[in-house]
């Protein structure tokens, strides 16, 4: 969501899309306690494609809701901030990503369930971990997050229907159900 004559932005900045990294499966919990905000509500600022020199926006607040981190950002007004903006409003650019630290990792096994049941290995979750700054990027990881991607129940945050996605664990599910097929399980 795009309040143009605030400059205000409303967006979601990270998922428990699972993510491939050069080690393996990444998932960013959550989970009420996982997600540690207040950097992010007390100096948070917003770059663009994860540069420290190209500040673009604050945070006026970040929460999460349900498995997705969100924010409400305010872009500044001088010029480079302000070509950002404007593709942002235009719809060019709709990737956003999120640089944080881990604190604690829960590593799963392959065909293990993780402690909590909702993932299967292998992955390693990221059980408490800190948000330090969000992007504004041409290329995110996640493409499940993103200016305009606050899905909820299959609707967009402009009440526009789309495709039910499903969720991670029905994904996961039927995963599984492939998985066991090929072994004759």
């Amino acid at each position: 969501m795009v309040e143009n004559e605030e400059r205000v932005v409303e967006l979601s900045f990270s998922s428990e899309e699972p993510y491939s990294r050069w080690w393996g499966v990444e998932i960013l919990d959550h989970s009420e306690g996982c997600v540690d905000l207040e950097r992010l509500n007390s100096i948070g600022c917003v770059l663009f494609n994860h540069n420290r020199d190209r500040v673009i926006a604050k945070i006026e607040k970040a929460w999460i809701n349900g498995s997705r981190g969100h924010a409400r950002i305010r872009f500044d007004e001088d010029e480079r901030s302000d070509d950002i903006y404007k593709k942002v409003k235009g719809s060019t650019l709709k990737g956003v990503s999120v640089g944080y630290l881990v604190d604690v990792w829960e590593e799963v096994a392959t065909a293990k369930q993780s402690a909590d049941g909702r993932f299967t290995g292998p992955c390693s979750i990221a059980k408490r971990w800190i948000p330090y700054e969000i992007s504004i990027v041409s290329v995110p990881a996640d493409p499940t997050v993103g200016v305009g991607r606050e899905l909820e129940n299959g609707f967009t945050a402009a009440g526009a229907e789309r495709e039910k996605i499903p969720s991670l664990r029905e994904r996961q599910l039927q995963i599984n159900q492939n998985i066991g097929k090929e072994a004759g399980i």
